[in-house]
């Protein structure tokens, strides 16, 4: 069974106008992303319909790791990407691409990185350290 987090509804027409009662709103997913990240051992966030999402997701349940894909529209992905790059290391002066692999809170990498460390022997090790897996 997969699990997917969504983001709330995007804000309402008055936030797009500058209403400050609204602003919330607006930074709601990220906020939402961030959280996500830091509480979960291993989440993987990326576009709605990105068709390697799911690749990421089977080669992690592979492992013995259930991870949740968190999916945001198109209008966020600027709101999600700027939050993300800032915990990745260097402060944000690497621009987070997705999907993105988070692991024990850290970025870990996208697709490719995922495949890598698997192939090489590093993502077991990797997963036990951040509590993902157990055995």
């Amino acid at each position: 069974m997969r699990k997917h987090h969504s983001p709330p509804p995007p804000p309402t027409a008055p936030a797009a106008h500058g209403n400050p009662e609204s602003s919330a709103a607006v930074t709601e997913p990220a906020a939402h992303v961030l959280k996500l990240v830091s509480d979960t051992a291993v989440v993987i966030i990326g576009k709605r319909g990105c068709c390697m999402c799911p690749v990421v997701q089977k080669l992690l349940q592979g492992q013995g790791v259930n991870p949740p894909l968190y999916e945001f529209d198109d209008e966020h992905e600027a709101m999600v990407a700027a939050a993300l790059s800032g915990m990745v290391v260097g402060g944000g002066a690497k621009v987070v691409e997705f999907p993105a692999v988070f692991v024990g809170g850290k970025f870990f990498g996208g697709l490719e990185r995922v495949m890598a460390a698997h192939i090489s022997g590093e993502l077991v090790p990797v997963l036990k350290q951040a509590g993902a897996l157990w055995l």
